[in-house]
């Protein structure tokens, strides 16, 4: 990882002549090395392989973003350390706090929230209502709020058991019923606002969380005719659903319209090739939006669809170090939560590969810790810092 790093920051730095990037390359080697110290020192029971895959994660976005937009970049660094000393005592938060499972409602208010304020006072991005400001500073409340989702419908899909006090799934019907009704509500609110991605992302999350609790196969197939009919039904009520919909069908013919994106995404990813064009040697900045939503073709373009390859092996590795994590916990709390993030995790990770590639269409989704954005970035550290200490615990 670090090899790369240092590679990527001389190339640019040696194409472009700007000497200032050798000294941004040592802070970022700082930076992450610092991390992967401290947390072994401070939590020796920490899973090491998470940790070697969240910087790998940011290194690669740092040095994509730095290529794309040095000013950016150095907004995403300084968040980035921010970020990364705040979720620091996650981990040690979680041991001292006890059963945080009895905050679970005070999650699911407090995201509901959230979400409303966006649909009121939000401001309107590529038609959706997605951030607020704060201090002149755009803020994505439901980058957060799956965070809050997860651990809500963790404590409700979760009962205590009265004999021994243990927490166990297999939750009774009434808590079944506040927990669909609560999760309905949080895509109905979604939809309003037009974050059609995140809804999918809540829907998804909620139907897998369902699923592990009750152990029911009708569930996951329940949950598709579901999906299959919010899809028909999202795109019969917005136009724009149906904007997107006619450019992911056949985008060459809207190039100059709405095709435009994704018809750039897939010239970009064709040109990089299985090496690459090198860094700066490409041009993804006919992209539009590519340092947050085409990240990933950018990454394809000038490091190779071999190196992409690689990024997404990485991530479902991620994915399946979370879910590990999930199936070896005793507590069944800690247990549907860690699934629950695993599978926002990976999905958000399949809507932005997805859209790119021209697999599904668009949603708007970033890649997490690569992409550009501080509250994705932010909101990702928490998930991952709320996976290691799970991990502490239950070793």
């Amino acid at each position: 990882m670090s090899f790369i790093h240092l590679l990527s920051f001389s190339v640019m730095a040696l194409q472009t002549g700007a000497q200032y990037l050798a000294l941004i390359c040592v802070l970022h080697e700082m930076a992450f090395i610092i991390t992967i110290l401290m947390y072994r020192i401070i939590y020796p029971d920490s899973s090491w392989l998470l940790l070697n895959n969240m910087c790998f994660f940011l290194s690669v976005g740092l040095i994509m973003i730095t290529r794309l937009s040095p000013e950016k970049a150095l907004k995403q660094f300084f968040i980035a350390l921010i970020a990364l000393l705040l979720t620091f005592f996650i981990p040690m938060l979680l041991k001292k706090a006890g059963d945080i499972r009895k905050y679970g409602v005070y999650f699911g208010i407090a995201g509901f929230a959230a979400l409303a304020a966006v649909f009121v006072f939000g401001s309107i991005t590529n038609g959706s209502r997605l951030s607020i400001q704060l201090f002149s500073i755009p803020f994505q409340p439901s980058e957060f709020v799956k965070i809050a989702f997860v651990l809500f419908e963790a404590a409700m899909l979760t009962e205590e058991d009265k004999g021994n006090g243990n927490v166990r799934l297999h939750p009774n019907i009434k808590r079944i019923t506040v927990s669909a009704a609560a999760a309905l509500a949080y895509c109905i609110i979604l939809v309003l606002s037009r974050d059609l991605g995140g809804a999918v992302i809540f829907f998804v999350a909620y139907i897998f969380m369902l699923y592990i609790a009750l152990k029911a196969p009708l569930v996951l197939a329940g949950g598709a005719l579901a999906g299959a009919a919010g899809t028909f039904i999202g795109y019969r009520l917005f136009s724009h659903v149906r904007v997107r919909f006619r450019a992911w069908r056949n985008p060459f013919s809207e190039i100059e319209g709405q095709g435009y994106q994704i018809t750039q995404s897939l010239f970009a990813i064709g040109t990089g090739g299985w090496f690459g064009m090198g860094l700066t040697m490409g041009s993804p900045d006919k992209i539009p939006v590519v340092e947050q939503d085409f990240i990933f073709s950018a990454v394809s373009e000038e490091l190779g669809c071999i190196f992409s390859i690689c990024l997404i092996l990485v991530c479902i590795s991620t994915f399946l170090m979370f879910m590990n994590i999930a199936m070896k916990t005793r507590n069944a709390y800690f247990k549907l939560t860690a699934a629950g993030l695993a599978v926002v995790y990976i999905f958000q990770v399949f809507l932005t590969v997805g859209g790119t590639v021209k697999f599904i269409p668009l949603t708007g989704v970033t890649l997490p810790l690569v992409s550009y954005g501080g509250s994705s970035l932010l909101a990702t550290l928490i998930m991952f810092a709320l996976i290691q200490g799970v991990y502490s615990i239950e070793e």
